[in-house]
């Protein structure tokens, strides 16, 4: 090979490496922390440090019960400039009609992203905003739970409140409208500005399978939400939750670092904007250590 035609290539590679990196460093970076773990100073030190040294760049933060520790230790993501955002549980495992179609309990969970709010969140994530799954399948459900969310970001708007609202939506809803639990990722899109999609692969069917192909479960579910769209141009920021372990079927220590491993490169090769990794009891050590000694991006 002559040696301009070496060095030619030598420097498109080294370009795409250079704005794949630059890509990478883009992506959002977050972890979920529930209130118990908000309110435990010592743990959520240790989860800041460590979050640092990993890249994460946000903390998405359960608010229930507002307290004074809750605000103090809020203070201290943003403090350490990481992203604050704010969960707020709508429906409990899903709602029934009366309790979508109820405007005090709408108010009430305003009241929380009021309190957020104040205590220096920058985003809210609605979760659990969609139907029980006993509900009979129908497009009203889809058309009621878009007038919910509908509501809370005219509230934000009207109140000068100008924070993007995310929502958290099923994983199953990636491959089409879910009409039981009325989650629909085309109408939801009209009023969110990021959607945030559980593509957990121990949720698919059949599970064994799906928790054996990580990398392909969440690639094919994000690829399924940009079809839904024209040129797969969407309007809206897309952040897949991730999960560190596979709760049907237990891994060893090497397997949960591979399974933590395809699931972020799946993220990265779909073109999302980033992710959020999933841990019910906030055991992040083995994605620390991923993000640390690998430079997962």
């Amino acid at each position: 090979m002559k040696i301009k035609t070496r060095l030619a290539l030598l420097t498109v590679f080294s370009l795409t490496l250079l704005f794949s990196n630059m890509a990478n460093a883009n992506l959002v970076k977050g972890i979920y922390v529930t209130q118990e773990s908000l309110e435990d100073t010592a743990l959520l030190n240790h989860l800041i440090i460590h979050a640092k040294k990993a890249g994460i760049t946000t903390f998405v933060v359960d608010l229930e019960q507002p307290s004074q520790k809750s605000k103090q230790n809020a203070a201290l993501i943003t403090n350490n400039n990481i992203h604050y955002v704010a969960r707020i549980i709508m429906y409990p495992s899903g709602g029934t009609a009366q309790q979508l179609s109820n405007k005090a309990i709408w108010e009430k969970k305003y009241a929380l992203i009021q309190k957020a709010l104040e205590y220096g969140a920058s985003e809210i994530q609605l979760d659990y905003i969609r139907y029980n799954t006993k509900q009979k399948a129908s497009e009203q459900n889809a058309q009621d739970v878009l007038k919910v969310i509908q509501w809370i970001k005219d509230k934000l708007v009207a109140e000068k409140n100008s924070v993007p609202l995310q929502v958290d939506v099923f994983g199953i809803s990636s491959f089409g409208p879910e009409l039981h639990i009325g989650q629909d990722i085309k109408l939801i899109s009209k009023t969110a500005d990021a959607i945030c999609p559980m593509v957990y692969p121990s949720h698919f069917e059949p599970y064994l399978h799906h928790s054996e192909h990580p990398y392909e479960t969440i690639y094919d579910s994000l690829s399924s939400i940009k079809s839904q769209f024209n040129d797969n141009k969407l309007t809206f920021k897309l952040y897949p939750y991730i999960e560190l372990s596979n709760y049907r079927y237990p891994l060893s220590h090497d397997k949960k670092i591979a399974y933590i491993k395809a699931q972020i490169k799946a993220v990265e090769d779909s073109g999302a904007d980033g992710w959020y990794a999933w841990s019910p009891h906030n055991y992040y050590d083995n994605l620390f250590a991923v993000l640390e000694t690998t430079k997962v991006k």
